[in-house]
């Protein structure tokens, strides 16, 4: 892991933004899965500021709300379309989501999977972190080689969900790519800013490689970038 602590969020996303851009200008790199929800959005925007020739990339959604409309806005397939996929010059035909809807969720997932095998894994996944150390919707417990599946979630998880849909939903299941797939990406950049990711962000880089924290899977991945705000640190030695 190669960590980057830096003094506010703003700053943070500037330097992941740095980063990211001249990943997704490699010739090489054609496949990127995106995180959604809040911490990513920023990173996004700057990207997208940049007018990068990016239309070449597919783009593959991490994970999805089990049981939310597929048209919600909030959802993920749909935040990503709008903040980074439109942003960015990605065609349509490049952009593949997972269902949000019950009956489709796993099938949609499963097939999600093999289409990145098909072409031939994935160069870039863009991670956020969870409080719990969940990465998508792989809660704690989540083995190495897990697969592509749904998930029932953690209450911190749940509560997660029901402020960031405003009280409108609150998932309990979540659909998501295992992770085997996310672990066997060629780059990860994961961002954690704020106060109350500090626990989690201790046991990914501190605490043992271990399923209970998901994200302490990254640990034995070659080429692992963390970016952090100072709040997101705290609990780390002043050298990390």
């Amino acid at each position: 892991m190669n960590v980057s602590v830096h003094p506010t969020p703003d700053i943070a996303n500037t330097a992941a933004a740095d980063l990211l851009a001249g990943w997704l200008t490699q010739a090489s790199v054609r496949n990127v899965m995106l995180a959604a929800g809040n911490t990513p959005l920023p990173l996004y925007q700057k990207i997208a500021e940049r007018g990068l020739p990016l239309g070449r990339l597919n783009v593959f959604a991490l994970d999805e709300y089990v049981g939310v409309p597929r048209d919600e806005p909030r959802n993920c397939a749909n935040l990503i379309r709008r903040t980074a996929v439109v942003p960015w010059g990605i065609p349509g035909d490049r952009y593949f989501t997972v269902s949000s809807e019950e009956p489709t969720a796993l099938p949609s997932v499963i097939a999600h999977e093999r289409r990145i095998l098909a072409e031939g894994g994935l160069d870039v996944v863009i991670l956020g972190l969870g409080q719990n150390g969940h990465l998508g919707f792989n809660e704690p417990g989540s083995a190495e080689n897990s697969a592509a599946r749904v998930l029932e979630l953690d209450a911190i998880s749940v509560e997660a969900n029901r402020t960031w849909f405003g009280g409108d939903y609150a998932p309990a299941r979540g659909v998501t790519v295992g992770m085997k797939t996310i672990l066997a990406a060629r780059r990860i950049l994961l961002l954690a800013y704020g106060h109350h990711k500090a626990a989690a962000v201790e046991m990914m880089i501190q605490g043992p490689r271990t399923p209970k924290c998901p994200a302490s899977l990254l640990q034995g991945h070659s080429k692992v970038e963390i970016i952090l705000d100072h709040a997101a640190a705290e609990r780390l030695p002043k050298n990390e």
